[in-house]
């Protein structure tokens, strides 16, 4: 599955007023794994912030009077997020921005939903933690997600902070620790894979848990269950659970 974690800034709060997208941000996951491709764009707005907006993003129109229009940037855009699952914080803001963008160049261009899937995250994080605070910066502090660095709003900064905060909202599991390298070095005490080839006819070692094993799993899995809102990628499928 492709996703892309996507954040917008912009002039002012309401697109309805005018305002428009100044800077575009996107971190590409493929299988809940970062690729390591980012879009990342300034773009001339042609008209001033709104008073607030501009000392939130640390932009000014002076700065962004010699960067590319969206219509400029627009099909680079586009071909980058096509086909993909977009993952936004608040996600309703940066689609009626975009939308609106895209309208501005004529109907042909259709709407993001005409291209793309997307999943808003800030429900995602009501629906795990009701009644609390989930902007992206009380995420980053609740989720244990480094965001001392954050001074100023930033599509490109904020879309990687976002990355850590959705996987960690929606997978506990990728707490799980394998051992270090330590571990897994040759002739160490942890070492227990077997190498069979189809010249081997002895039978295969089985190997048992103990009831002390098995009861750790069974706590690491309460673990993991509570932390990804119910199941674990290790628990049967519904269907199975009696």
């Amino acid at each position: 599955m492709r996703q892309i974690i996507l954040d917008t800034e912009t002039t002012g709060l309401e697109w309805r007023k005018g305002n428009r997208v100044v800077e575009i941000g996107c971190v590409e996951l493929l299988e809940r794994r970062p690729t390591g491709r980012t879009y990342h764009q300034y773009i001339n707005p042609q008209r001033e912030f709104e008073q607030g907006a501009a000392e939130v993003t640390g932009l000014s129109l002076e700065f962004l009077s010699d960067k590319p229009l969206f219509a400029a940037i627009a099909d680079e855009f586009l071909a980058f997020i096509d086909g993909a699952e977009l993952v936004i914080h608040n996600a309703a803001f940066d689609v009626g921005f975009l939308d609106y963008e895209l309208s501005r160049l004529g109907e042909h261009y259709g709407r993001l939903a005409d291209r793309v899937t997307v999943e808003d995250s800030l429900l995602l994080a009501r629906q795990r933690y009701p009644g609390q605070r989930n902007s992206l910066d009380a995420l980053c502090k609740r989720l244990g997600v480094d965001n001392t660095h954050r001074q100023l709003h930033g599509a490109l900064l904020d879309a990687q902070l976002l990355c850590d905060v959705y996987l960690n909202l929606t997978a506990g599991q990728r707490e799980i620790g394998f051992g270090g390298a330590e571990d897994t070095a040759p002739g160490s005490a942890a070492t227990v894979v077997h190498r069979f080839d189809s010249a081997n006819t002895g039978a295969r070692p089985r190997v048992s848990p103990t009831v002390d094993e098995l009861a750790a799993h069974e706590a690491r899995l309460a673990t993991l269950r509570k932390k990804a809102g119910g199941r674990c990628l290790w628990d049967p499928p519904a269907f199975e659970a009696v």
